[in-house]
């Protein structure tokens, strides 16, 4: 089946997000509009800066965060209009989570961590074991069963809150840098776990990552910058290097967001006519461009004074924040 005709797993429409605060700054913006569509069994990463909202986004699709305004439906399902129980029981049955930070219980074992999700679904105590021990031997930790979380190394405990995410058979995982922790060959091994779940059991993948190899895995990736989808890129993405091979996204509103490099390159914000128009093709030449005097990109960082000298970089590397273009 052409992944186009499968059903819709997970959707989100006109997203907003804003984080609240009485700091001088005033408030954060960390999702602008943000629409998404994803098919049963199809894998998607997420991938850009840091700092561009990519957490908050997976927070909000899958319910543990609600927006500050827009839509999101996990199986066919508005999770923004369901009670507090129908949302817990939605999930339970649709969607697990992997967090960078692994989020286990302190105070539970190992082997009871990845076990806890079947009590919650009232499988036996014996039974959730079993099937806990068994994921926990497919990723090469079943010797530390028996271990607290604060016995753990780093990679063992993401390697834990991967099995607790899997145990109950997800049609859906949303994984924020799920082989962050992980050095290469476990997370190759880990990985290679989500290819068989993606292509044998038709498990759906939404994954924000930084990783050339988890991007590599999935079917699509999505170009996030400042809260927006700029772009989409297909499986050859080159992680590091964002420009190359993008397809621009003009969402459902006729909206488009230009990346910040492409912008560079058409000389800045300014006014723009279309010279040409034609199925699959947009002309545009700047109009007022030179009224409002040469654009470059500025020298220093406005937030943390950072020169940037000769580079071309579009994003501070000192404290993150968007390199601005000033008049010249």
């Amino acid at each position: 089946m052409n992944m186009s005709d499968k059903p819709t797993i997970l959707e989100a429409d006109s997203l907003y997000h804003v984080y609240e605060s009485k700091a001088e700054d005033g408030n954060v913006v960390a999702l602008r509009g943000i629409h998404v569509n994803i098919k049963e069994g199809e894998a998607v990463a997420v991938v850009g800066p840091s700092g561009s909202g990519k957490s908050t986004l997976l927070k909000c699709l899958g319910g543990l965060m609600k927006p500050s305004a827009g839509k999101v439906s996990l199986d066919g399902k508005n999770m923004t209009r369901l009670t507090g129980l129908e949302l817990v029981e939605l999930r339970q049955k649709t969607v697990s989570f992997i967090f960078q930070e692994g989020n286990l219980l302190p105070h539970l074992s190992a082997l009871d961590n990845v076990a806890q999700p079947l009590r919650h679904q009232k499988v036996s105590p014996k039974e959730s074991k079993r099937r806990a021990m068994e994921l926990m031997k497919e990723l090469g930790i079943d010797h530390r069963a028996k271990g607290l979380p604060s016995m753990l190394s780093g990679g063992e405990q993401q390697r834990v809150a991967i099995a607790r995410a899997l145990i109950t058979n997800p049609r859906l995982i949303l994984a924020d840098e799920p082989t962050g922790a992980l050095d290469p060959i476990t997370s190759r091994e880990v990985l290679k776990l989500f290819k068989e779940l993606h292509e044998r059991d038709n498990v759906a993948f939404l994954l924000v990552t930084h990783s050339k190899e988890v991007a590599a895995f999935a079917d699509r990736s999505l170009e996030l910058r400042d809260g927006r989808f700029v772009a989409e890129h297909g499986t050859d993405i080159n992680v590091d290097d964002l420009s190359e091979g993008r397809e621009l996204i003009v969402d459902e509103m006729g909206t488009i967001t230009l990346p910040p490099d492409i912008l560079t390159k058409m000389g800045g914000p300014g006014r723009y006519s279309v010279s040409d128009l034609e199925s699959g093709k947009l002309s545009l030449e700047g109009e007022s461009v030179s009224a409002i005097g040469e654009l470059v990109l500025a020298n220093s960082c406005p937030a943390c004074n950072h020169s940037y000298e000769e580079s071309a970089e579009q994003r501070c590397p000192s404290c993150g924040s968007t390199r601005p273009m000033v008049e010249v």
